[in-house]
Parts: structure tokens; sequence; C-alpha cells
């Protein structure tokens, strides 16, 4: 504590008549809600706390009132008073925006029985009047020094049974402020059933989540963790959620007894131990390890509201479920989609999102029913269904064209967020809706409303710009503006994400795309160093795939050597790497990478003399690009020759017979690559991309909004997009190598046609 700590009265309090106010002039202690972690204050240790409390300045005020009844217009102005209660209000008309995010994210406590023994739920009880109220206020000034703890509890609880248009009266009184003094000075008097007591007096009584008392008794609850059962410990973490305040300290004891207890933990136990941990996002992956497990047992056990729960547990503490436990809750949601209720659908979706897992049946089910509820879904439920279609690249028109048609008449409610992540949802998937022109303008027009949001969140800007850049849209303002220095020193500054990926790609896409943007533009260092760190990324990532190193094999044997083909980012901007390879007016490589040519052989390249055998059949399918043939065996080998032999030589003569000087039936001699006179202006420019699954929608054969955007940018610049395809190239992988080279011979040759 500081040595004069400051006195400040409680957030909104007016002085105002009550029967409450002190009848003669008296000190008034004053509510100090500085705060610090998590809106709270906190004093240094517990044993200081006494002391820190007891150094609450008195002071003497004119406004307290002699003998002032309590009156109409009194209670009137005292109920309009914000103290900070947690609760919001509800619409009273039925308003699909309206969610709350305490209230609608616990209807899983109303399923079971159990949960009332370790959850809070206001319960009536025996008013208090306010007469009865003032004589406990008279007791606590008059008796202060000799009051015992279980008295102090008592009142407490007594005093929160005042009608619900006093209490905001009561938190402004000074004698109030002066029993919870008393409690703190006694606190380490009350047992757990008084402090869990307390805790409920509080919530009803709407303290404010910022005031200092509750970090001491956040502190004594830390205390009795280990003479707690599981149902207090939920009880008192339940409390502490009703009131709005975290409390790491609490759950980090709390957390640690559980890795004692956690098989005994029944199953509803279980659900709202999770829904506590995802509401604190604090935890260890030992911990939810060990709750999975739990799963497993219930799993059976559960209704689709609790697998909501969890899901959305697991999915704020950033934590995993395992692939089976996921299609387990698929199959479970699947069995009864039509009653799994909104709330519990979107929580499924962000899990499902989260763990990558294709549970196909739940998507098709999921494709069938979102159409329908989408229109009575805020547009943050929207939000998460048309993000979890983007991460599973589940692309299906009709969810789709029911989030662009609901959308531009509501378009108002969105967050920046929300707008972020619809645009990339749509642009990732590549998808543009029939109401493309009011869908996008929509939410273009949203952008330039939410600009001081953005600029608080530059990372959903950028997001923005991007899946509109996907969808091949270009607002120049915006452009401008995301590419400033000011805005990229914002970015830097103000997001705990590096942005400068995300700043290259559109900064990339802007040059190529829009020819006549005279705007900003990245800095020649940023985008120096957005290369590099995009060319160290894909290229570690290519590195690692075997098959990758093997079609790049294949291909300098084919075309004769590594001068003839370069892996690198024609486009670094777009994140993938391609396979280039330049081909002369009559369509023979050329040795156009001189990073791959020893110095010595720069001016003249020369391969060894090799003369291969092969038949007809052979001859005539590699020459005129017939892969799909199947191979005679003997073709494959010679009696007593190594097929890796035959394999090796023919790859030379793929090389080589591009620029041969020879063809013999039957054999083929190679006196060496075209000479530096070839080395002129190409007439074609091969991009080769080696594509996975992953960059198509699912199940189809659809590029997604990147890898869609770097083919049109890449022909903008005069290249021809090869596609080595998943569904074509890694079948062939496992084929003969003399199958492969044929193939790719194919492919590269016809392409260049």
């Amino acid at each position: 504590m500081a040595a004069t700590p400051k006195l400040l009265k409680l957030l909104g309090h007016r002085a105002f008549r009550s029967p409450f106010a002190s009848c003669a002039a008296r000190s008034v202690a004053y509510w100090n809600v500085s705060s610090t972690q998590h809106g709270g204050w906190h004093p240094p240790e517990h044993t200081s706390l006494c002391h820190s409390f007891s150094s609450w300045n008195v002071l003497t005020t004119s406004s307290a009132h002699r003998g002032l009844e309590f009156s109409k217009a009194s209670s009137s102005e005292a109920s309009t008073l914000q103290l900070g209660s947690l609760r919001t209000t509800r619409v009273v008309e039925e308003d699909v925006e309206a969610f709350d995010s305490f209230e609608d994210t616990r209807v899983f406590l109303e399923l079971r029985p159990e949960y009332r023994l370790h959850s809070y739920k206001s319960e009536t009880c025996q008013p208090l009047s306010v007469s009865e109220g003032e004589l406990i206020l008279h007791k606590v000034t008059v008796y202060q020094d000799h009051l015992q703890a279980q008295v102090i509890a008592d009142y407490l609880c007594k005093l929160s049974s005042l009608p619900p248009e006093q209490h905001s009266i009561l938190l402004g009184s000074t004698r109030f402020a002066l029993l919870c003094q008393l409690s703190v000075k006694k606190i380490e008097l009350f047992d757990t059933q008084d402090l869990i007591n307390i805790l409920k007096a509080f919530v009803i009584l709407g303290i404010p989540h910022s005031h200092p008392m509750l970090y001491v008794y956040e502190t004594q609850c830390c205390h009795q963790v280990w003479n707690m059962s599981m149902d207090q410990l939920l009880l008192v973490a339940d409390l502490w959620r009703h009131l709005g305040r975290k409390v790491p300290r609490f759950l980090k004891i709390f957390l640690s007894y559980l890795n004692l207890h956690w098989k005994d933990i029944s199953l509803s136990q279980l659900v709202h131990l999770i829904y506590v941990i995802g509401e604190n996002r604090q935890v260890s992956q030992d911990v939810m390890q060990k709750l999975e497990s739990l799963i497993f047992k219930y799993i059976d056990l559960l209704n689709l509201e609790e697998i909501g729960t969890i899901c959305l547990g697991f999915f704020k503490s950033s934590t995993s479920l395992s692939e089976f436990v996921m299609r387990k809750f698929g199959d479970l949601a699947c069995a009864d989609m039509q009653h799994l209720s909104s709330h519990a659908l979107v929580n499924i979706l962000k899990m499902f999102r989260f763990t990558h897992v294709d549970h196909i049946n739940f998507m098709k089910q999921f494709g069938e029913i979102a159409p329908q509820r989408i229109p009575s879904l805020g547009v943050q439920g929207v939000m998460h269904l048309t993000l979890a279609c983007s991460a599973l690249r589940f692309l299906d028109e009709g969810v789709l064209n029911a989030v662009a048609a609901s959308l531009p008449p509501r378009v108002v409610h969105c967050r920046s967020k929300d707008v972020a992540k619809i645009l990339w949802s749509f642009g990732t998937l590549n998808y543009k809706p029939p109401n493309a022109e009011e869908f996008y303008s929509s939410l273009i027009n949203e952008i330039h409303r939410k600009m001081p949001e953005f600029s608080q969140f530059p990372e959903h800007l950028i997001t923005c710009l991007l899946g509109l850049a996907f969808s091949e849209y270009f607002p120049i303002e915006f452009i401008d503006y995301a590419l400033s220095p000011g805005f990229v020193r914002l970015s830097q500054e103000r997001t705990k994400f590096d942005l400068l990926k995300e700043l290259c790609t559109l900064d990339g896409t802007v040059g190529i795309e829009c020819p006549d943007y005279r705007g900003n533009r990245l800095s020649a260092h940023l985008q120096q160093e957005g290369s590099e760190l995009l060319w160290n990324l894909a290229r570690k990532d290519m590195n690692s795939k075997p098959e990758f190193l093997e079609t790049l094999s294949l291909l300098d044997t084919m075309l004769g050597g590594p001068q003839y083909l370069k892996h690198h980012m024609i486009l670094p901007h777009t994140r993938s790497s391609d396979i280039e390879v330049q081909l002369d007016v009559n369509l023979k490589p050329l040795p156009f990478n001189r990073e791959a040519i020893p110095g010595e052989n720069v001016t003249k390249l020369r391969l060894k003399h090799v003369a291969v055998r092969l038949t007809d059949d052979l001859m005539s399918q590699l020459l005129k690009g017939k892969a799909r043939g199947h191979f005679q065996g003997k073709t494959e080998s010679e009696p007593g020759q190594q097929p890796m032999e035959l394999e090796d030589k023919t790859a030379v003569l793929l090389g080589g017979s591009l620029c041969n000087v020879a063809d013999k039936p039957g054999a083929m001699e190679i006196a060496g690559l075209c000479p530096p006179a070839c080395m002129q202006t190409p007439r074609v420019k091969l991009a080769i991309q080696f594509t996975n699954r992953n960059q198509y929608s699912y199940g189809s054969r659809n590029l997604l909004g990147l890898h869609n955007m770097k083919r049109r940018q890449l022909v903008r610049l005069g290249y021809r997009v090869v596609e080595l395809s998943y569904w074509e190239w890694f079948p062939i992988l496992k084929r003969t190598r003399l199958e492969k080279l044929a193939f790719l011979h194919e492919k590269v040759f016809t392409s260049a046609l």
C-alpha cells in the first residue's frame, strides 16, 4: 500500500437519500476501485491485508444527512446506478442478436439435478425489510469492535436479502463498507461454508469485480482449497464466475488438488469443471489429458448440451481433443441433429475446426440444417459457422448462400472480427454467392463505419483485405491505409500477432493485380525480410516431404540436370514454392539456373556419353508422352542387369533427348546439352505446382482462395501453370521409375504446347 492510499468513490456512486445514511455526520469509508490485474486490487501479502484495509482513510463528509427518510425520488435515482453487476440485461423482445455470454453458456446446468450441488443459482429467500437492514447496520456501528466472525458472516447474508432496489443504496452506505472491512479483519476465522455464504451474498448484491476486498477473499479461498470437497470447490469457482472476477491463484491450487482426486470426479462435476476451465483459460495439458480420459468413461451418458459445453471448454483453453473423441461426439450429434441447439452446434463446430477432424456425416447433416437456422442465429454464431466451414475446407453452397443472404440487412451488428472472419472464409473457400455484389458491398461499407475499431485490432483489417483479394476485390482506400508506414507500425505494436507475412501477401498481390495503384507499398526492407521469412518456411516445409524430394529428383533427371529447373518462390508473397522450368522456341529446356552450374562449366555444359537400349514400344511412349500405358516387364530390366541401372540410364536419356543430336532405333546417344547459344529469352516459362489435398476444398478439385489467387497471378506474369495434382501424381509415385518419368515428360511438354 502507498503511504497515502488513493480515496476513490465507487464507480458511478452519487450521494442520495437513504435510510442507511448515517443519522449524524460521521466517518465515510470510500470503496477503493483502483485496479491492477484482472480488474482487482492486489495487496502484496496476505499477512498485511488487515493492515491494508485498516489504512482506508476515514473522512468526515458534509454529504451525510441527518434523519433523512427514503423517498420515491431517491429510489428512482438509486435504481439507475450502474454498480458493476455482472449479468447483462436481457432484451425483452425476441432478438436474434441478443446473446448473453454468461447465461447462454450455462444451459447445461439445468439438465441434471446433480449440477445444483456445485453451481450457484439464485434462490427465493425470506426478504429482509428496510428497517431490519437499518438495525443490522446500526449494530455494526455500535458493536464493531466486538462482532464475532460468525455474526459478521450472518449480517452479510441477511443484508443480501434486502429488496433488489435497495442493493445499490446499501453499497453506497458507509456502514456496509465498515461491515466489509470487519469481514476482512476476521476472514481467517471463517470456515468454508461461511466463505461460500458470503460469496453468495456478494453475488446477490452485485459487488463490483474490481473491489479490493475480493482479492482478500480469493486469498482465503486459496488457503482452504485442501479442506473443500469437489462440490465446494466447483461452487466457489462458479461464484467467482458470477462475480465476473478471474481468480488465477485459486484455480491454480484447485487444479493441483484435481491432480490427486481426478479419478473420483462424477459426470456432472466433469462437465462443470471443463466449463470453469474454459471460462478462465487456465489449465495444464496434463490435467486436460486426465479429463479426456474421464470423457471416455462417461461419453455414452453425455447429452448434446454437455457435449457442446465440453467442446467449448477445450476450445477456450486451447486444448485439443483426440480424433476418437471428436468422431464419437460427431456420431452422437448426428443421431439427433434436429434437437441439437444452435449454441451446442456452434461449439462442436469450433472444436472440429480446432482439431481439423473431418467427420463427413456430421458436416453433411450440418449442411442440411444450417441454412434454416442461420436467419435466426446471431451474427457472431453465423461467423463461427462460416469460419468452421473455411477451416475444414467444407464448401457447401447452401450454407454459404444462406449466410450471404442473411447478412446484409444486419451487418451493423457485426464486430470488426466478424466482418474479417466472414470475408476471409468466403475468400478462402473461393466462393462467390449469387448476391455477391450486395454481400460484398455491405461488408465493405461496414469496414468504413468500423475503421476506429479496426485501428484497435489491425489484424482484422488485414484479414478483411486478404479475404477480399482472394475474391478479386481491391478497395484501394483501405489498401493504401493498411500499407501506410503508420498502420504498419501500429500493426507491429498493437497486436500479439506477427502480421509481416500477411502484409507481404497483400503488398505482393497489389503489385501484380492492381497495375494502376499508386498508393502506399511496403518498404524494400520489409519486403526483403518478409520474402526471406516466407521462403525459409516454404523450403523447410517442402524439404520435409519425401514425395516432393523424389519429384524434384525425377525432374532433375528427366530434364538433364539441376541447371534446367529451379526450386524457388516465383511469387514469394503467395507462401508456397514452385519448380520453374524454361523452354526455348523449340520447346527444349534452357539451363537458366546458373546457381546450380559449377563455375568451370558455365560456358560449356556436357554430360557423359551414355548409350541405353530401349524397346520401340517404350521409346514411342516416352517421346509421345503416353504415360498411361502399362510397361512390359522386359523393359524394366534385362537378365543379369539391376533394374535401377536401366532406370538411371533411361533417366539421363529423358534429360538429353530434348537437345539430342541423333536418334537411333533401340538406342540413343547424347552428345551434350544445348550450347550457350541457346541461352535465349524463353518461349515458355513453366511453374510446376506440387499440390496436396489441403489446397483444395474438401472432397473436390476446387482450389482454395490463396492457391487460386497464386495461379491467377502466375498467368498474369506470363507463366504456364503445370499442376502435379495429388489425385494424379501420388498414385504414380507408387509405380516404377520409368512410369514416373514418362508421366512427368507428358505433363511438362504437353503443357508447353
